[in-house]
């Protein structure tokens, strides 16, 4: 996988792309709702056009599509979900982030480029988030040596990346490194977007599940320098 001279990230050759590609788009488009696909872009702030699947409809095609196909390599996974983003409509945005949460595990650290760049490209959090938590966040807890990429990434100018630094830990629950998860927080505490006033609160309040006396002694120091909404999200299923 290289970069194009655009600076976009170049589509690896992949047979099984190939196939899956194949199966994907009639099994989708055949299933379009034109009517529905209005009203789920505009919910979804007109970020993408849709095709107005719905979710049990699209999980059951994918599983069509899928079915008998074999397990992907890295290069696999980079080609599957490359050729759905540049597909318009939302519905294969969200079959490239299930396959790559699926397949995580066959992806090295070479993955997170690749990432970044869904991340930062027709961005929302109805992607995003779930590459932060699944994808990123699965590849960081298999190559640790990637915490400085979210070290880098938490003071990113794309405020999509610096959202995926604060919730790639949400699910590590016992694993997460505390210290780096309040240093994050800390250090976005003062930006000005709603998204990412929200992860802070986000991430506090599901490490909070795991020990909600250091997420009520690190707010009881500091929630003078957080939004109202990040503490009341952060307190919320604990208290003050």
């Amino acid at each position: 996988m290289g970069v194009t001279g655009t600076g976009t990230l170049e589509v690896p050759s992949s047979a099984l792309a190939d196939t899956v590609l194949a199966r994907l788009l009639p099994a989708y488009a055949e299933a379009a709702d034109p009517e529905r696909a209005v009203a789920m872009r505009a919910y979804m702030k007109d970020v993408a056009p849709f095709l107005g699947l719905t979710t049990p409809v699209r999980r059951a095609l994918t599983r069509t599509v899928l079915q008998g196909t074999a397990r992907p390599a890295e290069a696999d996974c980079v080609a599957v979900a490359l050729r759905c983003w540049e597909l318009p409509e939302r519905e294969y945005h969200y079959f490239a982030v299930d396959y790559l949460r699926r397949h995580v595990a066959r992806c090295s650290s070479g993955l997170l480029p690749v990432a970044r760049h869904l991340i930062a490209t027709v961005s929302w959090w109805d992607t995003v988030d779930l590459l932060a938590a699944h994808v990123v966040g699965g590849l960081v807890t298999a190559d640790p040596k990637l915490t400085a990429d979210m070290d880098a990434w938490i003071a990113d100018d794309d405020m999509w990346v610096a959202r995926t630094a604060l919730l790639h830990q949400l699910r590590y629950k016992e694993r997460t490194d505390t210290d780096r998860l309040f240093a994050y927080c800390l250090r976005q505490s003062g930006h000005p977007d709603f998204f990412i006033r929200k992860a802070i609160g986000w991430c506090l309040r599901e490490y909070a599940k795991t020990d909600p006396e250091a997420v009520r002694e690190f707010l009881a120091r500091e929630r003078g320098r957080f939004a109202p909404l990040s503490v009341r999200e952060a307190l919320k299923n604990i208290g003050a």
